[in-house]
């Protein structure tokens, strides 16, 4: 009996070390959890026009405060390309900063676009610190800033690649725009988590969700969805998901063999698809 009574003690014991164990480690996930979300480049980025034909710097201003530089690049259509007199700001990923983006800049002046490169907070030398809030004022601070060179919303196309789709699906349920190219989307990053740590309860832990497809829900904002079908980052069929929800989707675009962050997510089929777009709205 004795020997029965001390086994189940030391069972408890384990069974409460094992508890606590695992509190510990939710709770370091749920302090750190913006370490593993934002991965940014901060080192300080060339001037503009080193980079950018005609390109410029500009300071965005935050509601809450921060004044963060950006990049603003007029268009230089190509040959049998028209300026098209409208605008598109650019929101990146989680990692890289603008400068990572130029090549994408240069591929939407070519097809006669203006282009506002973001960089959020904490990114490409920025002050603050990345969260879901801060990051929709950064976008809204660009929109001001694109406001300000002639581009409201109504002539300006929201580009979200990958996390900034969650950026871009918040912005224009504020300020609707003209249209919205989505780039790898999700329909919200608790799903994108899950599948990555399907032992962890993410939806429970974050606190970051960007939820697209709820921002999307009454949108009536022309959308394109863009994926590769080999993405390891974002599941291509979650990027599906987002599509097939999209109330007003106007071009589904999959670049086979294409992984998240592959050349060809960042070129010419991509700008070519945000064109299709401004001809159907523009």
């Amino acid at each position: 009996m004795g020997t029965l009574a001390a086994h189940r003690r030391r069972l408890l014991r384990a069974l409460a070390v094992l508890v606590a164990l695992g509190g510990l480690v939710l709770g370091v996930l749920w302090l750190l959890q913006r370490q593993l979300i934002y991965f940014p480049d901060t080192a300080p980025v060339p001037p503009a026009a080193s980079v950018l034909e005609g390109g410029r710097d500009i300071t965005l201003h935050t509601e809450d405060g921060l004044d963060l530089d950006a990049w603003f690049a007029p268009p230089r259509p190509a040959a049998g390309e028209d300026d098209r007199d409208l605008a598109v700001l650019v929101a990146p990923g989680n990692g890289g900063n603008r400068l990572s983006r130029a090549g994408f800049a240069e591929e939407l002046t070519r097809r006669g676009f203006s282009v506002l490169l973001l960089d959020y907070r904490g990114y490409g030398g920025n002050p603050g610190s990345p969260t879901e809030e801060g990051l929709l004022h950064d976008a809204l601070a660009a929109t001001d800033a694109l406001d300000g060179l002639g581009f409201p919303p109504e002539r300006t196309i929201y580009f979200g690649e990958s996390l900034g789709t969650g950026v871009v699906a918040a912005l224009q349920d504020q300020r609707p725009p003209a249209g919205v190219v989505l780039r790898s989307p999700f329909p919200e990053l608790a799903a994108v988590g899950s599948h990555h740590y399907p032992w962890l309860p993410v939806r429970l832990l974050l606190r970051d969700r960007f939820p697209v497809v709820e921002h999307l829900a009454t949108s009536d904002v022309p959308v394109t969805v863009v994926y590769g079908d080999r993405d390891s980052i974002v599941p291509t069929g979650l990027s599906a998901e987002v599509a097939d929800e999209a109330p007003a989707l106007v071009e589904r675009v999959v670049i086979e063999g294409a992984d998240h962050n592959d050349p060809v997510m960042f070129g010419p089929r991509v700008a070519d698809a945000v064109a299709r777009l401004a001809d159907r709205v523009g």
